[in-house]
């Protein structure tokens, strides 16, 4: 009885354990075996969606997309006495060439991949409608194609910092680099598709199998702010003076002060977006949006409409510090001529572009209220412009400026912004005291419809009449200051001219400068505000020689443009 009891204990204990064992493989790990045999006869294949369009403001397309290919090999479809047929038949398409040391390279490389165990393997990520037809001329057996995309800029590298360019990421993927590509990535990429069939054991398609789609969803498209014309005047000018003044670097910005659109970008040294990588990769960075500067003189009527808003001085005020130069701890601030100008009014201050009188100014507002003016004014944080890579200079904390620092802000010395922060600061004083989000793209389409990008205004930073006395003073130092040689006639335009020194290992070179100027016009009833920027000129340092020539070259065909009269 003890035998047969034991012979049933060792069955049952079996049957247990197969029973488990069942379990274990049907239902804990169900899913799992059903993905692997899944995976051994089903195939999967991502259809890519098209790359949304990006567009001027007319509809004119800045960029698009190219049908292309890329080229695959099926190994185990191919014999093994083929392959090097057939590489080296494609070496020749791929490279162009007949015979060259570059197609045993090439042929070889094909070779490799064509001998992997593996139902598929990528040849070429990108080839040519043409290309293609070359290939399937000569019918080679176990040589495909999936259909791509690949960008292309009718406008050439017109607006390279604006749009960025579509690189790769880490897994070999399309993806938006810098300005409007980089930003909006996620929108212009669309969803990618899936077909899915079943497949024989050398990997091909079963025509009578199971078959799966789910199609792709296509990119957004981009209708910008950014005017074809504008553009493409702000770059020819902006390359000439390039030339003209020696500068190592350039930039201008122009934007719409009533809404913060931003109707065109031009930076120099620049870059062609389809050829990226053939270029230094500190070309990408739009200086516009990126680069940090001493603004100078520009600044100075910041400071100016700040001691107006606050009813501490008036245009008409009297300096009654502008007989020389001011000592401050220990330091001595003079004018950048060393030209004095008693009892000035402070019309006169930014006339003249005086640092003392702005030092008698910003005393008179105090670190507190100076320091709630810059940061009013959209200074230490970003201005959330809708391109990639905005970068956002800090201001130091309040509690540790001194009376020096004080002193050197007010004309721009010692602290640091980026172009975009500065002319949307001065176009507060052209749409009478609204500090404006600038913005490139206007509208966002796709099938379904459109979106709107609506203005937006940030917050109130000046009253309305403070701004319009700031602008009769911005007026007359376009008409009474050191660039009126070269403004155009007729024309009231808003404006002031900026020199600062480099900073350089502790100290300011006197040498290098970055000369600026920004204005706005038609002042009365401003289209446009502008900063027009260079980093060290070589043929004049100061931004009334160079800056500003180039400032009134460009607001002359703008007038043209937008067919603005002259009111004198």
């Amino acid at each position: 009885m003890r035998r047969i009891f034991w012979i049933k204990s060792v069955f049952l204990l079996f049957f247990c354990s197969l029973i488990i064992r069942l379990f274990y493989w049907q239902v804990v790990r169900a899913e799992f075996l059903q993905s692997q045999a899944e995976n051994q006869y089903f195939t999967n294949t991502k259809i890519d969606a098209a790359r949304g369009d990006i567009l001027f403001s007319d509809g004119f397309i800045l960029a698009s997309s190219n049908p292309a290919f890329s080229l695959y090999g099926l190994p185990k479809v191919i014999a093994p006495d083929e392959r090097q047929k057939i590489s080296y038949s494609l070496a020749k398409i791929l490279s162009g060439l007949e015979e060259d040391p570059e197609i045993d390279t090439l042929a070889k490389d094909l070779i490799t991949k064509l001998s992997q165990n593996l139902f598929w393997v990528q040849l070429k990520k990108i080839i040519s409608t043409e290309q293609k037809k070359q290939i399937e001329d000569l019918n080679l057996s176990g040589i495909g194609f999936e259909q791509r995309s690949t960008r292309f800029y009718p406008e050439g590298s017109s607006s390279a910092h604006l749009l960025g360019f579509l690189g790769s990421d880490a897994k070999g993927a399309s993806k938006g680099y810098f300005g409007v590509e980089g930003y909006y990535d996620g929108e212009l990429r669309g969803m990618s598709g899936l077909i899915r069939n079943e497949r024989d054991a050398l990997g091909l398609p079963i025509l009578i199998g199971n078959f799966f789609e789910n199609e792709a969803k296509n990119g957004k498209d981009l209708m910008l702010n950014v005017d074809r014309s504008i553009q493409f005047i702000i770059e020819r000018e902006l390359k000439l003076g390039m030339e003209s003044y020696g500068a190592k670097a350039g930039s201008v910005v122009v934007m719409d002060p009533k809404t913060g659109g931003i109707l065109a970008v031009a930076a120099f040294p620049s870059y062609d977006p389809v050829k990226y990588f053939d270029y230094p990769r500190e070309y990408y960075k739009n200086p516009v949006v990126a680069d940090q500067y001493e603004p100078g003189s520009t600044f100075k009527v910041l400071v100016m409409a700040a001691g107006v808003n606050e009813d501490v001085v008036e245009p008409d005020t009297r300096c009654d510090k502008c007989s020389g130069p001011i000592s401050i701890g220990g330091f001595t601030i003079r004018t950048w001529n060393n030209k004095y100008y008693p009892d000035t009014s402070l019309k006169d201050v930014i006339i003249h572009s005086d640092n003392t009188g702005m030092v008698f100014t910003a005393q008179k507002l105090g670190i507190d209220k100076f320091y709630s003016y810059i940061e009013n004014f959209g200074f230490g944080e970003p201005s959330d412009i809708d391109l990639q890579d905005e970068s956002s200079p800090d201001i130091r904390p309040k509690n540790s400026w001194k009376e020096i620092d004080l002193a050197t802000a007010s004309f721009g010395q010692g602290i640091a912004v980026t172009p975009i922060q500065m002319v949307r600061a001065v176009a507060a004083i052209a749409n009478g005291g609204n500090l404006m989000e600038p913005h490139v793209v206007k509208e966002i389409r796709d099938e379904r419809g459109s979106f709107r990008v609506e203005p937006k205004v940030v917050r109130q930073v000046l009253k309305d009449s403070t701004a319009q006395m700031i602008k009769e003073m911005m007026v007359a130092a376009v008409e009474e200051g050191e660039a009126r040689v070269f403004r155009p006639k007729g024309f009231r335009i808003a404006g002031k001219t900026g020199t600062a020194q480099i900073p350089v290992a502790g100290h300011y070179d006197s040498t290098k400068t970055i000369a600026s100027f920004v204005g706005f016009a038609p002042a009365d009833d401003p289209k446009f505000v502008m900063l027009v920027r260079y980093d060290e000129p070589s043929s004049s340092i100061f931004g009334s020689e160079t800056a500003a020539p180039t400032f009134f070259n460009i607001a002359k065909q703008l007038f043209i443009y937008y067919k603005i009269a002259p009111s004198e």
